[in-house]
């Protein structure tokens, strides 16, 4: 039996939390190359230069879907000042199906990549919570760490990026 979901699911439900600092924080982000919901080849170097939020979700991930509406209307209003959110879904290979509609009926804008293996999921979030932001700064090095989310830490996540949004790369 797995029951790799029923941990997870229970990390989704732990109460969130400001990681920062925290042994990511302040480190250079790692770099990775994972395909978007199109096929294309998306990159975490491709955005130096801007604010990135990585976040990491799954399908199944309740308090994830609720999260993410919040995140796409951040993308919508700071996209132009030089923000991105790149959602890496953490689904693997078995319900890695159901991504792109859950993307499409959420609508997001912002990048969908699909991590099947959870290369990039164990390198960041070695726990697998969810959902997990990394904010990552304009020089491409980790600021902050928001790991489960509750409703109203949103603004916390906000507060962190435009904070960083202010400061020169």
């Amino acid at each position: 039996m797995n029951t790799r979901p029923v941990v997870l699911l229970v990390a989704c439900a732990v109460g969130a939390l400001m990681l920062a600092p925290d042994a990511l924080a302040s480190k250079a982000a790692p770099d990775f190359s994972l395909r978007d919901l199109t096929n294309q080849t998306q990159t975490l170097s491709q955005y130096k230069g801007k604010v990135v939020l990585v976040n990491f979700w799954a399908t199944w991930c309740g308090p994830c879907k609720v999260e993410m509406p919040h995140l796409e209307a951040m993308y919508e209003e700071l996209g132009a000042k030089g923000f991105v959110v790149l959602g890496i879904s953490a689904d693997d290979a078995r319900s890695s199906s159901a991504v792109k509609p859950t993307a499409i009926s959420l609508g997001l804008k912002y990048p969908v990549l699909q991590d099947k293996d959870s290369a990039v999921v164990s390198q960041y979030n070695p726990s697998k919570t969810l959902p997990y932001n990394v904010v990552v700064d304009r020089a491409g090095n980790i600021a902050n760490v928001f790991s489960g989310y509750n409703p109203g830490d949103e603004v916390k996540v906000k507060d962190a990026v435009v904070a960083l949004l202010g400061q020169p790369g």
